[in-house]
């Protein structure tokens, strides 16, 4: 009975180790692609079976809270904008000279027509924070070895997905690839990395891919052309006022 007891101890004790060290590689991970900070250019195409757009955008970040999105190009979309402050997102339309706050039941509708939700441009739920994490087990993949990680929301956590599973490479934790799943256990979206280069002096994804499932020949690219981490960033960037005031080179 003794040693019964002595086995589950330790069992339980390295279920926790485990669990320790899938937290800190997916918030190394986490910190690799995001920093304290960090701003650039991305160039984002989507493609569906009647049309292949690219909008060009500029893109602040600071901490897990605040995130400014503004596009550029082309010139039809040019000036439209996201904010996300805290738990609260806004999008401005210079047609129509509007500032428009998203409620909570539409951070999971398409950004711009994109395979990206709002939740995914502006990262309003965070992978860290509210999911628990666990290695489920260690695979090659895309040519690398991978840790395939386990992500369940914690409870009352303010997210949509029943789960994720989230592949990163064991030599640096960078992210190679992501699903996602509702909350009875259908796989709804996939995220590859698929280029990876150096940017702003991190090995970085500069070229991913969303995919919708059951969305046939349909698919959102992200390609990084520009990127700086841990660079002082005015907390004007992030406000209203900022979002509706275009500026010739922002």
């Amino acid at each position: 009975m003794k040693r019964i007891a002595i086995f589950l101890l330790l069992l339980f004790s390295l279920d926790s180790v485990f669990a320790l060290t899938a937290y800190e590689m997916v918030k190394k991970s986490e910190n690799l692609v995001r920093g304290n900070t960090n701003q650039g250019i991305l160039e984002m195409t989507i493609t569906t079976p009647y049309f292949t757009r690219t909008l060009k955008m500029h893109i602040w970040n600071k901490g897990l809270k605040k995130t400014f999105v503004r596009i550029f190009s082309p010139a039809k979309e040019a000036g439209i904008g996201s904010l996300k402050m805290g738990d609260e997102m806004w999008n401005y339309l210079p047609a129509i000279e509007k500032i428009i706050k998203i409620p909570p039941s539409m951070m999971m509708s398409a950004w711009m027509g994109s395979d990206f939700s709002n939740d995914d441009v502006v990262k309003e739920s965070s992978i860290v924070e509210d999911y628990n994490h666990r290695i489920l087990t260690e695979e090659r993949l895309s040519g690398y070895d991978a840790y395939k990680i386990e992500c369940i929301p914690k409870e009352n956590a303010p997210v949509v997905w029943g789960k994720i599973y989230f592949w990163l490479r064991k030599s640096d934790h960078l992210p190679l690839k992501q699903e996602y799943y509702d909350e009875k256990g259908k796989l709804i979206k996939v995220l590859e990395s698929i280029e990876v280069g150096s940017m702003g002096g991190r090995v970085i994804p500069i070229l991913s891919e969303m995919r919708t499932i059951g969305k046939e020949n349909s698919k959102t690219t992200l390609r990084v052309r520009e990127m700086s981490f841990d660079v002082s960033i005015a907390d004007s960037v992030f406000t209203l006022r900022h979002l509706q005031t275009l500026r010739a080179k922002e």
